[in-house]
């Protein structure tokens, strides 16, 4: 009992650490990204390609709105097929460049997920988004590693705790999307034509 209490409670203090001015600026980035048609390319390994996937998922589809232009995002460790021809054939390093050097555009946003921060094909990715001048958004833990620099955004898990710091990716992945779809009910609603508004609210 007393190692599940340890667990719940570290992870407790490590999210109360989160920088929560920049989980807000991903926010804004990302809204932005959708109305301009920008596109989201996400990537990461191991645990970090399972929340990759997921982010891909969630802002895909749980962001729908009528009136409102989808997200084009793209999960690049989803085509296995694509993936391991790339690793076969190019190098594990270049799994992510040669799958972006054929889509990425300036203006476009790359969010790179990994724990240690120094993952070669999670770096070479972000140098390329930076040489395409496209947003890099980094998550990461321990020191942060290489990604910490490259990111023009970048989402620090403080901890060496491997197992929190992918809780916490996963965790802020689902805060953001929700965030996002809170924030298009917010001004769908303010938005609504009088018209569509119960004849209740205008009442005496």
């Amino acid at each position: 009992m007393e190692l599940i209490r340890n667990y719940i409670s570290v992870l407790q203090l490590t999210m109360d650490q989160l920088p929560l001015k920049l989980i807000a600026d991903v926010i804004d980035v990302l809204q932005q990204a959708r109305t301009n048609g920008n596109q989201v390319f996400i990537l990461g390994n191991g645990g970090s390609a399972s929340t990759a996937s997921h982010f891909a998922f969630d802002l895909a589809k749980n962001t729908r709105q009528e009136g409102l232009p989808h997200f084009r995002v793209i999960g690049l460790t989803d085509n296995m097929a694509m993936f391991s021809a790339l690793a076969n054939d190019d190098g594990y390093e270049n799994v992510f460049t040669e799958q972006l050097a054929g889509l990425l555009r300036q203006g476009d946003i790359v969010i790179a997920i990994s724990a240690s921060g120094n993952s070669k094909n999670v770096i070479h990715a972000a140098e390329m988004a930076q040489r395409y001048k496209a947003t890099v958004i980094g998550f990461t833990g321990f020191d942060g590693g290489r990604l910490r620099e490259l990111a023009n955004i970048n989402i620090h898990v403080n901890s060496n705790i491997i197992e929190h710091v992918e809780d916490i990716h996963l965790m802020l992945e689902h805060l953001i999307v929700s965030s996002i779809k809170g924030q298009v009910r917010t001004v769908v609603k303010l938005q609504a034509p009088v018209a569509q508004l119960p004849a209740e609210l205008f009442s005496d």
